[in-house]
């Protein structure tokens, strides 16, 4: 045991040193995963970089790019995203997805995106205690408790938050849509 604290932490050390990713290391025996690039002494990115690094909001970040609303996560926030997974958009009939990315369909885009946006941010204790939320697109939505998950519209809303430096992500796995 002490051979293997004294091995992390002279890795550690070694990281800082060589200017390494901290993080990492540091979370590695924990198999902890670190966002690409992340350094000990740097906060996280914003909602929209923290999602890319994720890797399962490929889709989310197509539509985000689509929607122009790239800029707008990236900015001071605060905000709380319910993101819904590449398997979340998958669940959408056939051709919903090609649909709404047409430019065409930009303003139905936004409305759907902007509908799992809160602006604000909403930690886990805040939203235990919701029953509703109005979004950015201005519509609320319904925040339940069923069989111990928490929800949003009837999507899952999975364990443990995700957080930004503009805000918070929780990842839902279906999207949810206006009405």
């Amino acid at each position: 045991m002490t051979s293997r604290r004294t091995l992390s932490a002279f890795a550690l050390v070694s990281a800082v040193a060589l200017g390494a990713p901290t993080l990492a290391l540091a979370d590695h025996h924990k198999g902890a995963k670190a966002p690409a690039g992340a350094a000990a002494a740097k906060a996280p990115g914003t909602i929209v970089d923290v999602a890319v690094a994720d890797g399962r909001f490929k889709t989310l970040a197509t539509a985000l790019q689509a929607a122009g609303l790239i800029e707008t996560l990236k900015g001071k926030g605060p905000f709380t995203v319910f993101a819904p997974t590449d398997e979340a958009f998958a669940k959408l009939p056939a051709g919903t997805v090609e649909s709404l990315l047409k430019p065409e369909n930009k303003a139905k885009l936004v409305s759907v995106l902007t509908y799992h946006v809160l602006p604000e941010a909403v930690s886990p204790g805040m939203l235990d205690k919701m029953t509703s939320a109005k979004t950015v697109e201005g519509q609320s939505v319904t925040i339940a408790k069923k069989g111990g998950k928490m929800m949003v519209n009837g999507a899952d809303i999975a364990k443990g938050e995700v957080k930004a430096s503009n805000g918070i992500i929780y990842v839902i796995d279906s999207v949810i849509l206006p009405q």
